[in-house]
């Protein structure tokens, strides 16, 4: 076969396979729109769930999700932040920068059972927090904490050794230089790796169920009060998450409605993702305009 014919029959057979990839996912998309568009209204989005009469909404469950999404972020992003510069910018090659990527590595191909098992013992049983957001968020840290630490470790790599050296000759100090000449360039991967992680708050769901709970108190939502009970904002309450209510109303949900309580909470849930992507993309492109001076962010 003559390269150029070789050629054409790969850029043929990738092309193909790319296209049959983003069929799938409009197709599976389409497929949970469709089945849950017509059963979203404010009041589906505002009220709450009903364990056996029809007509239940999952207002606590978004919120809770957003909430928790909010607490993961606040915990994982400095975290991963700070221990991927590290491990780009200051630690040493040798057997324990080695070893702490293993651990990463490790720790980022655990299953999500286990994180849950892990955090009900430690988190919730040893630290006594309960079933609670808190909870929920500190287990959440433990999937989307290696995901930080490399994409933000590689961010950094990525960068011209040039701009570096540049800076050293303008006598700049290290962090100077990492706050002022790095971080701009890596900023758009790493909202990328905030991005993939945060989609991991909104899907999961198996170590929530040990952690941040099933079930979710009455909650007041004129009450801000950070320490009450009922206030929306207490961390240290039990919070039901929108991916757990779509598989506890799959599993055992006695409403007459389940089914159509699930397909329009699943595509809430879908809705809700692409939103936030949305969303993070374009704060990302207007962080990295005010850092960089720049027009576009690729």
């Amino acid at each position: 076969m003559k390269p150029r014919t070789a050629d054409k029959v790969a850029t043929a057979v990738i092309v193909t396979f790319a296209l049959l990839i983003v069929a799938i996912l409009i197709s599976l998309l389409g497929y949970i729109l469709i089945r849950g568009m017509n059963h979203i209204s404010w009041d589906f989005l505002t009220s709450a769930p009903q364990k056996i009469r029809a007509g239940g909404g999952v207002g606590p469950q978004l919120f809770n999700s957003l909430f928790l999404l909010v607490l993961t972020l606040i915990i994982t992003v400095p975290l991963g932040l700070g221990a991927g510069i590290f491990m780009a910018e200051y630690a040493r090659p040798g057997k324990l920068t080695n070893f702490i990527r293993l651990v990463v590595e490790v720790l980022s191909s655990f299953p999500s059972i286990i994180v849950g098992l892990f955090g009900l013992l430690l988190i919730v049983n040893t630290f006594n927090l309960g079933f609670s957001l808190i909870s929920g968020a500190l287990a959440l840290t433990f999937f989307n904490l290696p995901l930080m630490v490399r994409i933000t470790e590689q961010a950094f790599r990525t960068v011209p050794k040039q701009q570096k050296e540049a800076g050293f000759a303008l006598g700049l100090s290290k962090w100077k230089i990492v706050t002022s000449v790095l971080l701009p360039v890596a900023l758009p991967t790493i909202i990328t790796g905030t991005i993939l992680s945060a989609g991991r708050v909104f899907g999961e769901a198996a170590a929530l169920m040990f952690t941040a709970g099933m079930s979710s108190p009455r909650l007041d939502f004129s009450n801000w009060n950070p320490l009450s009970p009922s206030s929306p904002l207490n961390p240290f309450r039990p919070a039901e998450t929108l991916a757990v209510h779509i598989w506890k109303v799959n599993s055992e949900g006695l409403a007459p409605d389940a089914l159509q309580i699930a397909a329009g909470a699943s595509a809430v849930l879908v809705l809700t993702v692409l939103i936030f992507n949305l969303a993070a993309r374009y704060f990302g492109r207007f962080i990295y305009r005010k850092l960089t001076a720049s027009k576009r962010m690729n």
